[in-house]
């Protein structure tokens, strides 16, 4: 794994110099984790900072019945765990692998020097955590005042900018989560994320081949569902 290059990647040390990058690498440790295998705990406390190098990683919480809500999926050259590192509290979501993934990790003090030695990234760390919030409140509305088929639309959506790859305007997603997570995500069941794919098939929308998924007209998509 190159280091360097990925951390390039992340939107929060786009105005790093090669340097400064080289730097931050060096304190950096790599850690892997086994599908399905816990990150994070919810409320435990958090000394760690994470720079997703492979592989891909969900958000959760758990509702006051039990059931797991996902609140993102994120995958290489994404980063978590920095809420805690602000704040002093305890980690406010669970993060689950989702497949075999690798992080890079710094600790809370090395992540607290680095804003404070370069306030661009602390300017970059708060867009980014206010585009988060942006998302997650249109999650909130998509869930309070959508139907069903509409709120799976806009979780693919949201994958799409999270996990897919754009080409010619069509939208591609390697690794697919699975449909319990998908359903999670709209607040809804496995069956019926289950009918509603099949449906976007049908209307020529969607091409499912095991667990990679097409959006054509990504655009058009986005529309449909906004």
């Amino acid at each position: 794994m190159d280091k360097i290059a990925l951390l390039h990647t992340v939107p929060i040390f786009r105005d790093l110099s090669e340097k400064d990058v080289v730097t931050m690498s060096d304190k950096m440790v790599s850690r892997s984790f086994t599908q399905g295998q816990m990150i994070l705990l919810e409320e435990a406390m958090g000394e760690t900072f994470f720079v997703i190098a492979s592989g891909s990683v969900k958000i959760t919480r758990l509702s006051d019945d039990g059931r797991e809500v996902i609140l993102a999926m994120l995958g290489e050259g994404d980063f978590f765990g920095e809420m805690s590192l602000l704040d002093g509290e305890g980690r406010s979501a669970n993060v689950v692998a989702l497949d075999e993934s690798e992080v890079l990790t710094l600790s809370r003090n090395d992540f607290l020097d680095i804003l404070q030695t370069f306030p661009q990234i602390a300017i970059s760390l708060l867009e980014e955590l206010a585009l988060r919030l942006r998302k997650s409140d249109q999650q909130i509305e998509s869930l309070s005042l959508s139907d069903v088929e509409h709120r799976i639309g806009m979780t693919l959506v949201r994958l799409s900018e999270e996990l897919g790859k754009i080409k010619n305007g069509n939208v591609s997603i390697n690794n697919l989560p699975y449909q319990q997570d998908i359903a999670n995500m709209a607040g809804t069941s496995r069956e019926t994320v289950s009918r509603t794919l099949s449906l976007l098939e049908e209307k020529g929308l969607v091409k499912r081949e095991g667990r990679d998924l097409k959006i054509f007209d990504y655009s058009a998509f986005c529309r449909a569902f906004s």
